[in-house]
Protein backbone atom coordinates (compact mmCIF):
# COMPACT_ATOMS: atom_id res chain seq x y z
CA UNK A 1 0.00 0.00 0.00
CA UNK A 2 1.06 3.60 -0.54
CA UNK A 3 0.10 6.59 1.62
CA UNK A 4 0.26 10.06 0.13
CA UNK A 5 1.03 12.25 3.10
CA UNK A 6 2.63 15.43 4.42
CA UNK A 7 4.59 15.83 7.63
CA UNK A 8 2.77 19.09 8.40
CA UNK A 9 -0.78 17.82 7.85
CA UNK A 10 -2.72 16.95 11.02
CA UNK A 11 -5.09 14.76 9.00
CA UNK A 12 -2.19 12.77 7.56
CA UNK A 13 -0.64 12.56 11.00
CA UNK A 14 -3.79 10.95 12.35
CA UNK A 15 -3.36 8.19 9.76
CA UNK A 16 0.37 7.84 10.42
CA UNK A 17 -0.28 7.44 14.14
CA UNK A 18 -2.84 4.75 13.38
CA UNK A 19 -0.34 2.89 11.21
CA UNK A 20 2.10 2.75 14.11
CA UNK A 21 -0.46 1.93 16.78
CA UNK A 22 -1.96 -0.85 14.64
CA UNK A 23 1.41 -2.34 13.67
CA UNK A 24 0.92 -1.66 9.96
CA UNK A 25 3.70 0.86 9.30
CA UNK A 26 5.92 -1.67 7.54
CA UNK A 27 3.13 -2.51 5.08
CA UNK A 28 2.67 1.04 3.80
CA UNK A 29 5.06 3.15 1.74
CA UNK A 30 4.72 6.79 2.75
CA UNK A 31 5.06 9.31 -0.08
CA UNK A 32 5.48 12.96 0.85
CA UNK A 33 3.55 15.30 -1.46
CA UNK A 34 2.90 19.02 -1.40
CA UNK A 35 -0.62 20.27 -1.95
CA UNK A 36 -2.41 23.56 -1.30
CA UNK A 37 -5.75 24.89 -2.57
CA UNK A 38 -3.85 26.79 -5.28
CA UNK A 39 -1.21 24.21 -6.21
CA UNK A 40 -2.13 20.55 -6.12
CA UNK A 41 0.18 17.66 -6.91
CA UNK A 42 -0.74 15.87 -10.17
CA UNK A 43 0.50 12.65 -8.57
CA UNK A 44 -2.10 13.13 -5.84
CA UNK A 45 -4.97 14.30 -8.02
CA UNK A 46 -4.51 11.21 -10.21
CA UNK A 47 -5.65 9.21 -7.17
CA UNK A 48 -7.88 11.66 -5.31
CA UNK A 49 -9.87 14.08 -7.49
CA UNK A 50 -10.20 16.42 -4.51
CA UNK A 51 -6.42 16.80 -4.44
CA UNK A 52 -6.25 16.42 -0.66
CA UNK A 53 -4.06 14.40 1.64
CA UNK A 54 -4.03 11.85 3.10
CA UNK A 55 -4.84 9.36 0.38
CA UNK A 56 -4.20 5.63 0.72
CA UNK A 57 -3.58 3.65 -2.45
CA UNK A 58 -4.33 -0.05 -1.98
CA UNK A 59 -2.46 -2.87 -3.67
CA UNK A 60 -5.29 -3.33 -6.20
CA UNK A 61 -5.17 0.34 -7.20
CA UNK A 62 -8.18 1.46 -5.17
CA UNK A 63 -7.72 4.88 -3.58
CA UNK A 64 -9.21 5.64 -0.16
CA UNK A 65 -9.70 9.15 1.26
CA UNK A 66 -10.26 11.14 3.57
CA UNK A 67 -8.56 10.43 6.91
CA UNK A 68 -11.72 9.05 8.54
CA UNK A 69 -12.19 6.50 5.77
CA UNK A 70 -8.51 5.50 5.84
CA UNK A 71 -8.31 5.03 9.60
CA UNK A 72 -11.48 2.95 9.62
CA UNK A 73 -10.04 0.77 6.86
CA UNK A 74 -6.71 0.33 8.64
CA UNK A 75 -8.39 -0.60 11.90
CA UNK A 76 -10.48 -3.21 10.10
CA UNK A 77 -7.42 -4.54 8.25
CA UNK A 78 -5.46 -4.94 11.47
CA UNK A 79 -8.35 -6.36 13.46
CA UNK A 80 -7.91 -3.41 15.80
CA UNK A 81 -10.19 -1.88 18.38
CA UNK A 82 -9.95 1.86 17.68
CA UNK A 83 -13.68 1.89 16.95
CA UNK A 84 -15.86 0.53 19.78
CA UNK A 85 -19.24 -1.03 19.17
CA UNK A 86 -22.48 0.96 19.30
CA UNK A 87 -23.80 2.79 21.19
CA UNK A 88 -20.36 3.98 22.43
CA UNK A 89 -19.27 4.17 18.79
CA UNK A 90 -21.47 7.20 18.08
CA UNK A 91 -19.89 9.26 20.86
CA UNK A 92 -16.40 8.33 19.68
CA UNK A 93 -17.18 9.18 16.05
CA UNK A 94 -18.69 12.51 17.08
CA UNK A 95 -15.59 13.37 19.12
CA UNK A 96 -13.40 12.40 16.17
CA UNK A 97 -15.48 14.71 13.96
CA UNK A 98 -15.04 17.50 16.50
CA UNK A 99 -11.28 17.05 16.42
CA UNK A 100 -11.29 16.98 12.63
CA UNK A 101 -13.29 20.23 12.68
CA UNK A 102 -10.60 21.81 14.85
CA UNK A 103 -7.97 20.70 12.36
CA UNK A 104 -9.99 21.99 9.42
CA UNK A 105 -10.45 25.44 10.95
CA UNK A 106 -6.81 25.65 12.03
CA UNK A 107 -5.58 24.66 8.56
CA UNK A 108 -7.87 27.23 6.93
CA UNK A 109 -6.32 29.92 9.15
CA UNK A 110 -2.88 28.94 7.89
CA UNK A 111 -3.99 28.96 4.26
CA UNK A 112 -5.57 32.40 4.64
CA UNK A 113 -2.28 33.95 5.71
CA UNK A 114 0.13 31.84 3.65
CA UNK A 115 -1.69 31.37 0.34
CA UNK A 116 -3.70 34.56 -0.02
CA UNK A 117 -1.85 37.80 -0.87
CA UNK A 118 -1.26 39.87 2.27
CA UNK A 119 -3.49 42.74 1.11
CA UNK A 120 -6.40 40.31 0.63
CA UNK A 121 -6.17 38.47 3.96
CA UNK A 122 -9.60 38.56 5.65
CA UNK A 123 -8.71 38.96 9.32
CA UNK A 124 -12.31 38.70 10.50
CA UNK A 125 -12.66 35.38 8.71
CA UNK A 126 -9.45 34.12 10.35
CA UNK A 127 -10.80 35.02 13.78
CA UNK A 128 -14.12 33.35 13.02
CA UNK A 129 -12.21 30.13 12.40
CA UNK A 130 -10.50 30.49 15.76
CA UNK A 131 -13.90 30.93 17.41
CA UNK A 132 -14.86 27.54 15.97
CA UNK A 133 -11.68 26.06 17.43
CA UNK A 134 -12.25 27.53 20.89
CA UNK A 135 -15.89 26.41 21.01
CA UNK A 136 -14.83 22.88 20.15
CA UNK A 137 -12.01 22.90 22.71
CA UNK A 138 -14.39 24.14 25.40
CA UNK A 139 -16.86 21.40 24.54
CA UNK A 140 -14.17 18.73 24.84
CA UNK A 141 -12.98 20.18 28.15
CA UNK A 142 -16.50 20.22 29.56
CA UNK A 143 -18.00 17.08 28.05
CA UNK A 144 -15.47 14.65 26.63
CA UNK A 145 -12.53 14.15 28.96
CA UNK A 146 -13.97 10.80 30.01
CA UNK A 147 -13.94 9.59 26.41
CA UNK A 148 -10.26 10.46 26.20
CA UNK A 149 -9.49 8.03 29.02
CA UNK A 150 -9.30 4.27 28.90
CA UNK A 151 -8.26 2.05 25.98
CA UNK A 152 -6.91 3.77 22.89
CA UNK A 153 -9.57 4.84 20.39
CA UNK A 154 -9.71 6.88 17.20
CA UNK A 155 -11.07 9.96 19.00
CA UNK A 156 -7.98 10.09 21.21
CA UNK A 157 -5.71 9.97 18.17
CA UNK A 158 -7.73 12.67 16.41
CA UNK A 159 -7.82 14.99 19.43
CA UNK A 160 -4.11 14.46 20.10
CA UNK A 161 -3.27 15.28 16.48
CA UNK A 162 -5.48 18.37 16.52
CA UNK A 163 -4.00 19.76 19.73
CA UNK A 164 -0.42 19.31 18.58
CA UNK A 165 -1.27 20.99 15.28
CA UNK A 166 -2.45 24.00 17.28
CA UNK A 167 0.92 23.98 19.04
CA UNK A 168 2.70 23.65 15.70
CA UNK A 169 0.91 26.41 13.79
CA UNK A 170 -0.90 28.54 16.38
CA UNK A 171 1.22 28.36 19.53
CA UNK A 172 0.76 32.08 20.18
CA UNK A 173 -2.95 31.55 20.83
CA UNK A 174 -2.38 29.29 23.87
CA UNK A 175 -5.20 26.77 23.55
CA UNK A 176 -4.37 25.41 27.05
CA UNK A 177 -5.54 28.56 28.86
CA UNK A 178 -8.68 27.76 30.85
CA UNK A 179 -8.64 24.09 29.86
CA UNK A 180 -6.58 22.31 32.54
CA UNK A 181 -8.09 18.87 32.09
CA UNK A 182 -7.51 18.85 28.34
CA UNK A 183 -3.99 20.21 28.79
CA UNK A 184 -3.16 17.48 31.31
CA UNK A 185 -4.54 14.79 29.03
CA UNK A 186 -2.56 16.08 26.05
CA UNK A 187 0.69 16.18 28.01
CA UNK A 188 0.34 12.48 28.76
CA UNK A 189 -0.92 11.42 25.34
CA UNK A 190 1.95 13.23 23.61
CA UNK A 191 4.37 10.79 25.25
CA UNK A 192 3.07 7.82 23.26
CA UNK A 193 5.72 6.45 20.91
CA UNK A 194 3.48 6.89 17.86
CA UNK A 195 2.92 10.57 18.70
CA UNK A 196 6.61 11.17 19.30
CA UNK A 197 7.57 9.48 16.02
CA UNK A 198 5.11 11.50 13.92
CA UNK A 199 5.70 15.00 15.25
CA UNK A 200 6.51 17.49 12.46
CA UNK A 201 10.28 17.38 12.09
CA UNK A 202 10.59 14.09 14.00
Amino acid sequence: MKLYTSAASPFARKVRVCLLELGLADRVEQVEVGSTPLKQSPVLTAQNPLGKIPCLLLADGTALYDSRVITRYLDDLAGGSLYPVAPELWDILTLEATADGIMDAAVMMVYETRVRPEELVFATWVESQWVRVTRALDAIEQNNIGQLSGPLNIAQIAVGSALEYLDFRHADRDWRAGRPALADWQAGFALREAMQATRPGA
